[in-house]
């Protein structure tokens, strides 16, 4: 038997995408991890727009902070903003919590650093940083690729904000993790549910995890309904709350998507599929195929377990929770190879 989830073991509410005043977010570093230890988050990471940083003198025995940041490519070698053309945002996640090299560096990509004293201070890693970004496949691949090599695990961010094609996220290598949902995308589009997305990708080959994130900035008070705050986040599945725990977790998968679904157990034996979730409208397995297996609940009499038979020729299961209030929780895709099926 494989129990991806154990029932009662620790589950860390992460959010793994947010912004600061030190690039474009309306709060401060110490009042985004304030805010967030008192919603019930134990991991944050501050992943501001193309500034490597180290909070980690911030992190406390309950409450992990994750060193990391964003960086992007656009169609435009000097990295202008087009309202119609795609674009790429990746969020790089340390291995070790003081690395903070700066991966393909770009004068015109980083507009926030005005110092030019602290810009020539970056430890520069990858790419002669006078050679323009490209948005193109073989040039993203070249900048994940450096990432990986200079410590750094990957994530892409937000596709459907970005406008970005199919055939483009097709291309792309090394990626351990995709935002199923970006909470700040959300609010402002309720498109960034990335679940078609996700099949789609996996059906045609590629394995990757899922996870969500607020992608907060803060430009609204919490309370307003435009406040892009505690509405996406991963729940980590690590032995323990300690950097080196975490980071083994995010590479081994060992974590799941949530807008507010909680997922207490999930076993495999066999080709025998056991889920427990919070009481909730609809647990679904996905199999690659049409069909979708489901249990269904009502307020009344909502659900909480499922059990499911694994079709003898799907290729992957994934599944997904989803409640009365609209909210999506899904873990990532599980391939036969893996469970031995």
């Amino acid at each position: 038997m494989i129990a991806y989830i154990a029932k009662g073991q620790p589950q860390y509410k992460a959010n793994l995408h947010c912004h600061s005043t030190i690039s474009d977010g309306k709060l401060t570093p110490a009042e985004l991890k304030a805010a967030y230890k008192a919603a019930g988050y134990s991991i944050l990471s501050i992943t501001d727009h193309e500034v490597p940083y180290d909070h980690s003198a911030m992190t406390e025995d309950d409450f992990l902070m994750l060193t990391g940041y964003e960086a992007y490519i656009r169609t435009s070698a000097t990295g202008k903003h087009s309202q119609f053309k795609p674009e790429v945002h990746i969020n790089l996640f340390a291995r070790d919590p003081h690395n903070v090299s700066y991966v393909n560096f770009s004068d015109p990509y980083c507009k926030y650093v005005k110092d030019p004293e602290v810009r020539a201070a970056f430890r520069k890693v990858g790419a002669d940083p006078e050679r323009p970004r490209e948005y193109t496949v073989a040039y993203i691949n070249e900048f994940i690729q450096n990432a990986k090599d200079n410590g750094y695990l990957v994530a892409h961010n937000h596709a459907t904000w970005s406008l970005e094609y199919e055939d483009m996220l097709l291309g792309y290598e090394g990626f351990f993790s995709m935002e199923m949902s970006n909470y700040s995308s959300w609010v402002m589009n309720r498109m960034e549910y990335n679940g078609a997305l996700y099949d789609k990708l996996l059906r045609q080959g590629k394995r990757l995890f899922v996870h969500s994130a607020d992608d907060n900035h803060n430009g609204a008070p919490f309370g307003d309904p435009r406040c892009d705050s505690f509405g996406g986040y991963a729940m980590v599945l690590a032995k323990e709350l300690t950097y080196p725990a975490v980071i083994e977790a995010l590479e081994k998968g060992d974590f799941y998507s949530s807008m507010g679904p909680a997922i207490t157990e999930l076993t495999f034996d066999g080709s025998h599929v056991h889920i427990e979730t919070e009481p909730t409208q609809q647990i679904m397995m996905y199999v690659g195929g049409k069909k979708v297996y489901f249990e269904t609940g009502t307020k009344d009499a909502p659900v909480s377990s499922a059990d499911f038979e694994i079709p003898e020729k799907a290729p992957y299961v994934r599944f997904s929770i989803y409640d009365f209030d609209g909210r999506f929780a899904d873990t990532r895709a599980f391939f036969r190879d893996e469970l031995g099926i």
